[in-house]
């Protein structure tokens, strides 16, 4: 379930359904639960490999010991309650703000992350580049300053 949220930046509720038919040539594509755009994800090998090595459902990657996906809400009480065992100290959405801000510091144009992670207010994107530009405007200036 955390390497889900972590690794694909999807929101709860796309989290909840995310699965193997949702993968063609190591990129996950599905339409958005909330906002109906498109989203497509590099399957990072980290990924990968742990959903090779794990129990998954036959159409949702998360699924309850019995081998069916959770409905969103249920997805959720299920990861508040691991947070609350001292497992986690973030939110799924804490997680997905993460992802956003991990791709923006290893390069990702607002355009991408617009892309990856579903967003129709550019506006919104731009609060991850602009953090990640800064930071490497510093690293620059320290070169010469």
């Amino acid at each position: 379930m955390l390497d889900v949220y972590l690794y694909t930046g999807l929101r709860r509720g796309d989290a909840a359904r995310v699965g193997k038919q949702h993968v063609r040539n190591g990129v996950i594509s599905l339409q958005t639960e909330k906002t109906k755009e498109w989203v497509h994800v590099p399957l990072l090998d980290v990924l990968k490999r742990m959903l090779d090595g794990s129990p998954t459902g036959d159409l949702a990657f998360i699924c309850s010991s019995q081998g069916r996906p959770y409905v969103k809400e249920a997805l959720g009480t299920v990861f508040k309650k691991a947070c609350a065992a001292g497992i986690l100290k973030k939110s799924a959405h804490g997680l997905r703000k993460a992802a956003a801000t991990r791709a923006a510091e290893n390069g990702a144009t607002t355009h991408e992350l617009m892309a990856i992670f579903g967003r129709v207010d550019i506006k919104e994107a731009e609060i991850y580049t602009r953090a990640a530009n800064r930071k490497r405007l510093l690293a620059r200036c320290e070169a010469w300053c």
